[in-house]
């Protein structure tokens, strides 16, 4: 175990073990990125024993990003376990004599059991943006109704009926709406999630949010955002997933058949993804990102004194397809910052026999291509590192699928589910298909088509050599573009 594979440009704590995004919200030019913590304790694995904290970070523009204390620690009624900060411009809570302050709201989990279930919800507040909390002193705000899961408490603001609004899991597949005047005190307004969607075990970490259509004037759809731990529909494990519907302030109903699944990520490391709130209206965007990691094989990853990172940042979009309106993800602008030196190639033809490679390329690169599949049955880019090792980013022809093979990537042995294959569908409009692929030592996030199929990936290379091979396996691809930016640290 090494420090060889920390990200040069994702997000990781200092040191010890970090899951889910908590707590993402902006205040006074700041991004603050609260997660799952559990502090590095001397002669002991990481993550282990798992009592979760909240760990603390700011950033001006979603690239650099200043540590600060742990925020929120364990106390009398439990760890400290995933939630959602806002701010309370109104002082509806009474916590802030007037003014605004941040209000984080949070599961507290015991599995000793308080009355009636292990978790209950929880509110801490800060008048000094986030810098120290104090922990209301009437906690718990939203009692357990007696159920072994109840967590993960996302709040918002409906101005249609100016009221607060929380999304908590419940029981398992399903969540529940709350609704508060204060933040303090809630009422349960309705359930979402019989029969819907995918059951294969645990919805967690839900989100709800309402996103315009592109080129749709006023048109918009809400979009509830959850993950599911370890659910499947056929052979492909469904990490998150979403529904596209409409929200009256209690009521979430679903705009598609019960059993559509729409998958928000593809690959297999992408798990718990939030979004940040209160960005300003001039900014207009919804903005995501999610913790890099498995929970199959999160606990022995090879990599130290650190385990655990977040994905980049991304801009959530619905665009209507042939399929309906969908979710749409694109890397935040700000990761434009980070591009230094590039290298271009154009106008390619790639046969079985005949690749493209660039050798010793680097191991932090923003890659941006343009195939036209033709009569290939696959094609793609493969990151290629020492003798034996490749991660092939590539579009099966046939299946119509954009995917990531880690299978002989490097260090694949740690877990027997590490190794695979994972993707999901991808159209070639006109023949082409558009890749903008992000590496960064340890993983890879590959967006299809101005991101509409992503597919994120975490390897661990052994050789520190790498390079780039474009590809075509069974016919011949063309190679209408491909840029490659070497990136460097925020």
């Amino acid at each position: 175990m090494t420090d060889r594979y920390r990200p040069l440009y994702h997000f990781t704590a200092p040191s010890g073990w970090i899951n889910d995004p908590n707590g993402l919200v902006y205040v006074e030019g700041e991004y603050h990125l609260f997660y799952q913590h559990v502090p590095l304790a001397p002669d002991s694995a990481i993550g282990e024993p798992f009592v979760p904290h909240w760990g603390h970070a700011v950033s001006p523009d979603l690239i650099r990003w200043t540590h600060l204390p742990v925020a929120l620690h364990p106390d009398g009624l439990g760890a400290i376990y995933s939630g959602s900060t806002v701010v309370d411009w109104r002082d509806s809570s009474g916590f802030f004599g007037g003014r605004p302050g941040l209000v984080a709201i949070f599961t507290h989990h015991n599995s000793a059991g308080p009355p009636h279930g292990p978790e209950v919800q929880s509110l801490a507040y800060s008048a000094d943006r986030g810098r120290t909390w104090t922990s209301y002193a009437h906690n718990p705000v939203l009692a357990n109704p007696g159920v072994a899961d109840f967590r993960d408490p996302k709040v918002f603001w409906h101005e249609p009926s100016r009221r607060w609004v929380m999304v908590v899991v419940f029981e398992k597949t399903r969540v529940r709406f709350y609704v508060s005047e204060n933040l303090r005190d809630w009422t349960f307004a309705s359930e979402f999630g019989e029969n819907q969607g995918a059951h294969g075990a645990h919805w967690e970490c839900p989100d709800l949010f309402e996103l315009p259509v592109d080129g749709e004037s006023g048109q918009t759809r809400w979009v509830l955002n959850l993950s599911t731990y370890h659910a499947t529909k056929t052979s492909n494990r469904v990490g998150m997933q979403y529904f596209i519907g409409d929200f009256d302030g209690r009521t979430f109903r679903n705009a598609n058949a019960a059993d559509t699944v729409l998958s928000t990520d593809q690959g297999r490391d992408n798990y718990a993804a939030v979004t940040w709130s209160d960005l300003p209206p001039a900014d207009g965007r919804r903005i995501m990102i999610g913790w890099m990691n498995d929970w199959t094989y999160a606990r022995v990853t090879p990599t130290a004194p650190w385990r655990g990172a977040m994905t980049l940042p991304r801009e959530l979009r619905l665009r209507r397809l042939d399929a309906g309106i969908r979710l749409i993800q694109r890397p935040v602008a700000e990761v434009g910052r980070l591009r230094g030196r590039s290298t271009r190639w154009s106008d390619y033809t790639i046969t079985p026999e005949a690749s493209l490679w660039h050798h010793d390329i680097g191991d932090a690169l923003e890659i941006v291509m343009t195939l036209r599949p033709g009569s290939a049955a696959e094609c793609g880019l493969r990151v290629v590192s020492g003798d034996a090792e490749q991660t092939s980013i590539g579009y099966d022809v046939r299946e119509a699928t954009l995917f990531i093979d880690r299978t002989r990537s490097g260090l694949t042995d740690f877990k027997r589910a590490f190794p695979g294959r994972h993707g999901g569908p991808l159209t070639a409009p006109h023949g082409v298909i558009t890749l903008r692929i992000f590496l960064d030592r340890c993983s890879v996030e590959a967006f299809g088509n101005d991101g509409e199929c992503v597919v994120t990936s975490l390897i661990y290379p052994e050789s520190d050599r790498s390079g780039l091979q474009v590809y075509a396996l069974g016919g011949e691809a063309r190679l209408v573009s491909l840029d490659v930016y070497h990136l460097h640290a925020p």
